[in-house]
């Protein structure tokens, strides 16, 4: 990064970081940025190095580069919060979770047993909840909501079978009606 760049931050802003820090409602990777923020300010006085500071805050030397710059070139906010993950967005809200559970807890459709995931997806595709769904996904789901749902046999195994691997041990594995 070349020339170091001081930063100096206004009362207001040292307030807010010091608020932020004293609370616990921030996410947690805001509290060493606001505290590395904090420790580098110039406008208090002290002239602390990039290592003095990370060494502080427990992290890296570049990472304090790294958010000092994002201080620079986007202000506070830029500097405390995330950029943002790659990937697509989730599909399902806690809304769309609530309606899987709710259906696994209900009585079975007509014709089968009990629920199998492959049943509670299609469902979710048939009430246009969502325009397609995997059944691995609602298992994930229902591995998540495991406690809602403790009582209920969800998915129905309907094979156990024993083997052994090329170095001897043995191992079980278990085929489900998905």
């Amino acid at each position: 990064m070349g020339k170091h760049t001081p930063i100096e931050r206004t009362r207001e802003e040292r307030t807010e970081l010091e608020k932020r820090i004293r609370t616990g409602n921030a996410p947690a990777r805001t509290h060493p940025r606001a505290r590395i923020l904090l420790l580098s300010d110039r406008s208090q006085g002290q002239q602390r190095t990039d290592q003095e500071v990370a060494d502080a805050v427990l992290c890296s030397r570049r990472t304090v580069m790294n958010v000092r710059r994002r201080f620079l070139s986007g202000g506070l906010q830029a500097a405390l919060s995330d950029k943002g993950w790659p990937g697509a967005p989730p599909k399902f809200t806690g809304e769309g979770d609530a309606k899987v559970v709710m259906f696994a807890c209900s009585e079975p459709p007509a014709g089968a047993a009990r629920w199998t995931v492959r049943l509670l997806a299609d469902k979710m595709v048939e009430l246009h909840s969502v325009d397609s769904m995997s059944h691995v996904t609602v298992g994930e789901i229902l591995k998540k909501r495991n406690q809602a749902v403790a009582d209920k046999v969800l998915v129905h195994w309907h094979a156990v079978w024993d083997g052994c691997c090329q170095d001897g041990r043995r191992i079980r594995c278990v085929s489900a009606t998905l």
